[in-house]
């Protein structure tokens, strides 16, 4: 595949276990090709964003392909072969683990200008599944053109490094940090983390729909279903939060932040 062609080699949609429709081929959804230049998530999710003059002409060939992903649809599963990456533009995406007895597992929650699929760099296969918890849109991203053009453009090269490992120290740091937390101190960091990413976006800080379900909460930070629950409610008689079904308002950002510093009390 060439820099200046389209993404064609994208993974079939997978419609999630009980969907009327089994598979939804990619021809199917809304496409619409442009260039990074013109993507108003650029500055989050565009390697290409800080060039001017003639580099950015040149990462200008690179196209990408827009698609919409309904709710429950697979964007891609584990063990499919690696051709792109995914920035998202709107919507929610889960990305899940396969563990022992054949189980899943959540293993974190992307929104609109992350990037998914960086697991398939190295092995050339996707090594989770990536879900939406809502109708989205992604720009999928040729890799091989991507990488084309760094090869021209070592510029180019250095900002989509600086980006991966922005993703990949987001995630590791996340999962560092909660694998020594108790069950309040996990739904907290969980909280404050989706705040300080909301707010990255130009969205609110204290006011935000919570797109994953409490036993997918429960998944990602190794809590019961029951544990998030009542660590919510708990939240909530303290004044921290208000919560009204999946809408969340955080009340005491201070007081929040206190939970994890309790133990060094």
């Amino acid at each position: 595949m060439t820099s200046n062609t389209t993404v064609r080699s994208i993974p079939v949609r997978h419609r999630a276990p009980g969907s009327s429709t089994a598979v939804t081929a990619p021809g199917e959804l809304a496409r619409c090709n442009t260039v990074c230049a013109n993507c108003n998530l650029r500055e989050l999710c565009a390697p290409c964003c800080k060039l001017s003059g003639p580099e950015r002409e040149i990462a200008e060939r690179l196209p990408f392909t827009r698609i919409r992903v309904r709710r429950g649809e697979y964007l891609y599963r584990a063990g499919d072969r690696f051709s792109a990456l995914y920035a998202v533009r709107k919507g929610f995406f889960k990305s899940l683990a396969m563990i022992e007895n054949g189980r899943e597992q959540v293993t974190g929650f992307s929104m609109a200008g992350e990037v998914l699929g960086l697991d398939g760099i190295a092995p050339e296969h996707y090594g989770g599944n990536a879900v939406a918890l809502e109708d989205g849109e992604v720009c999928a991203i040729a890799f091989p053109g991507l990488l084309a053009l760094t090869r021209e453009l070592p510029s180019l090269q250095g900002q989509f490094y600086r980006m991966m490992s922005r993703e990949i120290a987001r995630e590791q740091g996340m999962m560092l940090q909660l694998g020594s937390m108790n069950a309040e101190e996990r739904l907290a960091m969980f909280l404050l983390n989706l705040s300080r990413r909301y707010a990255a976006r130009g969205d609110s800080a204290s006011e935000f729909h919570l797109r994953m379900t409490r036993e997918e909460i429960g998944s990602y930070l190794g809590l019961k279903l029951e544990t998030i629950s009542r660590t919510l409610s708990r939240f909530h008689e303290q004044g921290l939060i208000a919560v009204q079904q999946k809408f969340v308002r955080i009340l005491d950002h201070v007081g929040l932040e206190g939970v994890l510093r309790r133990e060094l009390g």
